[in-house]
């Protein structure tokens, strides 16, 4: 259907008030809620043209409009095809980022082990909160649906939704438009008993299916996705006391698997931006008793941070550590916040 951009922009108003509350919305309402600056005049000839086309209803005389279920179609239809097309760009440059943001921790790590002689550990930012942005529900097949969840900070999950019941398209479109409207902008420990209550009792009676398709954000806003880079293993054989077989298979290993090392670095507190020293026994890892490790943490924006690591022998040049620590900070806050 063919409609001018003020029409468009009439009706749009005309269904978020009714959404907002349930009450029919009048012309004066809409000369409110729109940038048009048109008179009510004139959006009530737009209104009644509108009801010509059957997208929206007059429930009662003297009462202001509805929408009808062809205007609701015709608005969920515009609603996703816009956000399919941002969650497309925004897919796209979202890949050419994260690929850059790769390209340059893995350089980074190279780097600091390069100029320091010792091995060098580096984590991809990480997230404090997981603040829903936009949800988007698509039938797979009859057994699954796939959730696309958009967080704060653009970060995009996927997540495969396997369903009891089979629904059809219209189905799945009003859940979009429910999920949405009751959970934008919630961080995860929002998103309490009360809300989800209300959302499947506003579910027209598909509250299983919404109990499934919440179980499965759920479990996806608790992921953590984090990929540490090291570099630099190798070096620590320049130092004959971690020289020893046993101590450089276990420190080996441990670099390798990463998680530990990972997992100290981030014991220190996510929203610390001094350095943190580990000397021998301060560190609760064995495989690291012999060593010093040196940590940091970088922030690209408000609540996304990252930690970079340093492991060398006890006698290591802490001043040299420190300095190619805080420069490497300066600049992967230049480089990424552009």
């Amino acid at each position: 259907m063919d409609l001018s951009d003020r029409k468009l922009k009439i009706l749009q108003a005309i269904i978020r008030n009714y959404l907002e509350t349930g009450e029919p919305v009048g012309s004066r309402t809409i000369s409110k809620f729109t940038d048009l600056n048109l008179s009510s005049a004139t959006i009530r000839n737009e209104m009644s043209d509108l009801e010509e086309l059957g997208l929206i209803v007059q429930p009662h005389t003297s009462a202001g409009r509805i929408p009808s279920d062809r205007g609701y179609r015709l608005y969920v239809d515009m609603l996703m095809r816009e956000k399919q097309e941002e969650m497309e760009q925004l897919q796209v440059e979202l890949n050419a980022k994260s690929q850059k943001l790769d390209t340059i921790l893995k350089e980074a790590a190279k780097l600091l082990a390069n100029n320091t002689n010792y091995a060098s550990l580096i984590t991809t930012p990480q997230y404090r909160t997981r603040r829903l942005k936009f949800l988007q529900i698509t039938q797979v097949d009859p057994e699954n649906l796939l959730a696309i969840i958009v967080l704060e900070g653009n970060i995009v999950k996927n997540k495969m939704v396997a369903i009891s019941t089979p629904v059809d398209a219209d189905v799945v479109l009003r859940l979009n438009l429910l999920l949405n409207s009751s959970l934008q902008g919630l961080d995860l420990k929002e998103i309490n008993l009360g809300i989800i209550q209300k959302i499947k009792a506003d579910s027209s009676g598909y509250g299983l299916l919404v109990g499934e398709i919440l179980d499965a954000v759920a479990e996806t806003l608790g992921e953590e996705e984090m990929q540490t880079y090291t570099s630099g293993a190798t070096n620590i054989f320049k130092y004959p006391e971690l020289n020893d077989s046993e101590k450089a298979s276990h420190l080996l290993y441990a670099l390798e698997e990463k998680k530990q090392l990972t997992e100290l670095m981030y014991s220190e507190g996510d929203n610390e931006r001094g350095i943190q020293v580990y000397i021998g026994n301060e560190s609760p890892l064995e495989a690291t008793k012999d060593c010093s490790m040196v940590t940091a943490t970088y922030h690209l924006e408000d609540g996304v941070y990252g930690k970079i690591g340093i492991i060398g022998p006890r006698r290591m040049d802490y001043e040299k550590v420190v300095q190619a620590l805080q420069n490497l900070m300066q600049e992967l806050d230049e480089i990424l916040k552009k």
